[in-house]
């Protein structure tokens, strides 16, 4: 085999240490109020305020131009869904932090939570950036609020890491799978279906 190959095969093996030492970081900032926060947030009803006051002020804004926003960010949710969870995770398959025997007694677990078996990519991650990253292309330009979604995936994201679920790297990958979904979708919606945008 090649030197480069070589070179490229310890380049991986330093990103993925490294991905687990930020883990274990942030992992290890873990107290018992901050697990109960971190538990909590990382359950999409607990945004659901939030999300029914975009919902109402949507609807008033736009009338029923507001189903095609609703449409959209259902879209992505349902790409980003499927390219993370149905496809990516099992054809990388790598193990959640949750799952590695390596890590078992090292990683400390909120209520004995530890989601399903494969980590790459975070879907958490994948459908919030694709969500705040549509909802910035269809409103961002004259609504700046609207960049608050983009904390909320930032935070939502994050608790995946703390919760020991998820590698910083699967959720970093995510995020930028989430955004590209919006930003194409929202793409191909401007070249043929322009009318479906409510500004």
């Amino acid at each position: 085999m090649s030197e480069a190959f070589f070179i490229f095969m310890a380049m991986v093996d330093y990103i993925l240490a490294l991905d687990e030492k930020l883990l274990l970081f942030i992992n290890g900032l873990h107290s018992p109020w901050l697990d109960s926060i971190m538990f909590t947030l990382t359950d999409g009803k607990a945004w659901l305020p939030l999300f029914l006051t975009v919902v109402i002020f949507i609807f008033i804004k736009f009338k029923w131009k507001g189903f095609y926003v609703l449409l959209l960010v259902g879209l992505v949710i349902f790409v980003g869904d499927q390219l993370s969870s149905a496809l990516l995770k099992p054809w990388v398959g790598r193990l959640r932090p949750s799952h590695q025997p390596h890590l078992e007694g090292v990683l400390h677990i909120v209520n004995n939570y530890r989601g399903g078996l494969y980590s790459f990519v975070s879907s958490h991650a994948t459908n919030s950036f694709a969500v705040a990253t549509m909802l910035w292309l269809l409103l961002g330009k004259h609504y700046k609020w609207i960049g608050i979604f983009f904390g909320w995936a930032i935070i939502f994201s994050f608790t995946r890491v703390y919760l020991g679920v998820h590698y910083p790297g699967d959720v970093v990958a995510g995020a930028l799978l989430g955004a590209a979904i919006a930003w194409g979708i929202y793409k191909l919606v401007q070249k043929f279906a322009a009318s479906a945008i409510p500004m």
